[in-house]
């Protein structure tokens, strides 16, 4: 890149990232041109650049993960930072040790940045009260958000349709239990996107069922709810299929797979009700033949795969963004 010394980039508000909800839509969008300049980066032949050296990166994950974890892991290394993973069978919280003392732990061995994923909801927001200097990225807590996924979500449908704004997005699958869909619904709300909702009554929130969302101070309160997807596809310009977490079929929310996958699954079919030009994305990993059939998981109007080549880029962008604070788009 060619750029003056003097043309430095504009930083977020935030110290951490940890759902959508803190985010406006100059944060969004500054973390979109923050997200092009990484995917230069990740385009070279050489794709490595000096702009975290000598920073410290701990990858903290109390559940298992191979998309996030690799990505961050990635993105860190790319970037020249030193990346250290940490996983909940190799800490000392199987001694007892509480995340709380795990994290300030961590803050005093001076690393710049903690990337936390948890089986509970809350846990890094909880970690971000305690920080003073390192910064905390939620990659997935609980139920509750997702926020690094969600943004490489909405980078996806802007690089493919060339906006947000007013585009008709919909998500089908499991909502109730899905932290992905639950950060999409924030940023999707902050960025214009005409949003509709499908699934079985079982695997809806409850505050979407009871009309509570349709309050006038309610955030969601344009969502649509649409129980039947020939009606929800009609004219989308992005359909997104989420993952239906098998052991949720356990607790008796859904008479069958085969059931839902009758009435629910994306196909190359159903496609053909949405636009001829609109994308299909998945947050991963798939179920296929499940919640989408392999030929619209791999079909042309397919986006998934980029999906996790974004992944990286966003995540370079936040990491770089959160430790360096104003920087110089010369420095990469």
């Amino acid at each position: 890149m060619t750029t003056n010394d003097t043309n430095t980039k504009k930083s977020i508000r935030q110290k951490h990232i940890l759902d959508l909800d803190e985010l406006n839509r100059s944060d969004i969008e500054l973390i979109f041109e923050n997200t092009d300049s990484m995917m230069e980066v990740l385009n070279r032949g050489i794709r490595k650049v000096p702009a975290l050296r000598g920073k410290t990166i701990i990858t903290l994950f109390y559940e298992s993960s191979t998309r996030t974890r690799v990505s961050f892991e990635q993105a860190g290394k790319i970037l020249s930072a030193d990346v250290i993973n940490v996983s909940s069978d190799g800490s000392s919280s199987k001694k007892g040790e509480s995340l709380y003392n795990t994290a300030l732990t961590l803050q005093a061995m001076k690393a710049d940045a903690i990337v936390i994923r948890h089986q509970h909801s809350g846990a890094a927001c909880f970690l971000a009260q305690q920080m003073d200097s390192t910064s905390i990225i939620n990659a997935g807590d609980g139920m509750h958000a997702h926020p690094t996924q969600s943004l490489l979500d909405l980078y996806t449908i802007k690089k493919n349709l060339g906006t947000i704004s007013s585009k008709k997005v919909v998500i089908v699958g499991d909502l109730l239990y899905s932290r992905v869909a639950r950060s999409n619904l924030w940023g999707l709300t902050t960025m214009g996107a005409n949003i509709v909702l499908c699934g079985p009554n079982t695997l809806l929130p409850q505050d979407f069922l009871d009309s509570r969302i349709h309050e006038t101070n309610h955030p969601f309160r344009e969502i649509q709810i649409e129980e039947n997807i020939d009606t929800a596809l009609k004219d989308a310009d992005v359909v997104m299929a989420l993952r239906l977490q098998s052991e949720r079929q356990k607790a008796g929310h859904l008479p069958s797979l085969r059931e839902y996958s009758r009435r629910f699954g994306i196909t190359s079919e159903r496609l053909k009700i949405a636009k001829p030009d609109a994308i299909v994305m998945h947050p991963g990993p798939m179920n296929e033949g499940v919640e989408i059939e392999s030929d619209a998981a791999h079909g042309p109007q397919s986006v998934i795969e980029s999906q996790v080549t974004t992944g990286v880029a966003i995540r370079m962008a936040i990491l770089y963004d959160l430790i360096t604070g104003n920087h110089s788009e010369k420095e990469l």
